[in-house]
């Protein structure tokens, strides 16, 4: 477990984080974290849930097009 320490950014606050702790996470400079609650605290992860969902549904929309989508990519 890192300490982090919150600074101010402008009119918000921020978090550093170590350089260990971004290179586990796989994220970088421009990167984007979401924020989930759980019961011991918050949790700060590069994986958005959204977007699993997102790509469910274009799944499935890829599987019932399968041709169409193939004549459109020759």
């Amino acid at each position: 477990m890192a300490k982090l320490k919150v600074v101010q950014v402008g009119n918000s606050l921020g978090v550093i984080l170590p350089k260990e702790t971004a290179e586990r996470l796989r994220i970088a400079k421009g990167d984007s974290l979401n924020c989930v609650a759980t019961q011991g605290g918050i949790e700060l992860t590069p994986y958005d849930p959204g977007f699993e969902k997102k790509m469910a549904v274009a799944r499935r929309v890829m599987r019932r097009y399968r041709n169409a989508l193939r004549e459109l990519a020759k």
